[in-house]
């Protein structure tokens, strides 16, 4: 699929947006949103014909959606799954999102879901599987496909790439533009020790079209990906960042658990407003009270070999 990755995909910068969850249905089935646009987690809209989606359908005609996926499983060598994007573009043709996410990822592979964003051997082989299969995505919906960079707690000894290098091939191979996660950036870059700065210096700006921000928890021996807490300074700062160097995309603030009121997570996101203007809100990372009894399920040190 051609795309001019020089003009971001021709896609907009929708401003400030939050997730459309459960929690705040009744809320804006009564009141203006009073923010600018919703991410919806696409699972849970497809082939959802009840109350979710009428909540859905209303708040489309409010406000612009963008469908943010789980289960595309990109990066497996499983067969993609042609009925998932069947019914994925069916949704797509009802909410008319702006665009479509999912993850650089795999989520199962023998026909079996992991329910697990799992991280890829990020070498030239799996790079060009990946890049195959985003094409044939791509040429399905009828769109470019917007990739997420994940949290990860473990590497793959045979990567030969960066996870940033492997991004910016990707994009050049594909044309797929990228959703940008700072608070996965800042938890891999904890757990893998490298520097997040560094990571986001190099990633292909012009192919951003959306920012994550989010709040992790600290559990010791490794950062978590939680989405269960305000943002951290240190992800306002690279956050700040990565606006400098895309000239300004799409913010979406991620909040799955713990989910507040929804005043108050209108309240979380508009913090970039401040931040943008070079004023960081001082919030620790999370430190789960538990952190030092808590026996480390997967150690950010340990590797794994596909060989």
């Amino acid at each position: 699929m051609d795309i001019n990755n020089n003009q971001r995909l021709g896609l907009p910068n929708l401003g400030l947006g939050v997730g459309l969850r459960s929690k705040h249905y009744a809320h804006l089935m009564q009141n203006d949103p009073a923010i600018d646009w919703f991410e919806i987690i696409s699972e849970n809209y497809m082939n959802n014909f009840g109350y979710a989606r009428h909540v859905l359908e209303h708040v489309a005609g409010l406000r612009p959606i963008v469908m943010h996926g789980v289960s595309m499983s990109i990066g497996s060598t499983d067969p993609l799954n042609l009925e998932y994007l069947k019914q994925l573009k069916e949704l797509a043709d009802v909410v008319k999102p702006v665009w479509i996410s999912d993850h650089l990822c795999w989520t199962g592979v023998a026909h079996l879901n992991t329910h697990d964003l799992l991280p890829l051997p990020l070498t030239l082989e799996s790079l060009q599987h990946v890049a195959d299969r985003v094409n044939r995505v791509q040429d399905i919906l009828q769109r470019p496909l917007i990739l997420e960079n994940p949290s990860t707690y473990m590497e793959f000894q045979s990567s030969s790439l960066y996870e940033w290098e492997f991004m910016t091939e990707l994009v050049n191979k594909t044309g797929c533009g990228l959703l940008l996660d700072v608070n996965n950036v800042f938890v891999s870059g904890h757990n893998h020790n490298f520097d997040p700065e560094f990571y986001i210096r190099n990633i292909p700006h012009k192919a951003v079209v959306q920012i994550h921000i989010a709040g992790p928890t600290d559990c010791d021996q490794y950062y978590l990906d939680t989405h269960d807490r305000p943002v951290p300074t240190p992800v306002w700062h690279l956050y700040h960042l990565a606006q400098q160097f895309t000239g300004g995309v799409s913010t979406l603030l991620e909040w799955d658990a713990n989910i507040p009121e929804y005043d108050e997570l209108i309240a979380e996101v508009n913090k970039a407003k401040q931040v943008l203007q070079g004023n960081f809100p001082e919030v620790p990372v999370y430190r789960t009270p538990y952190a030092d009894a808590v026996s480390n399920p997967i150690d950010h040190q340990m590797q794994i070999t596909n060989e």
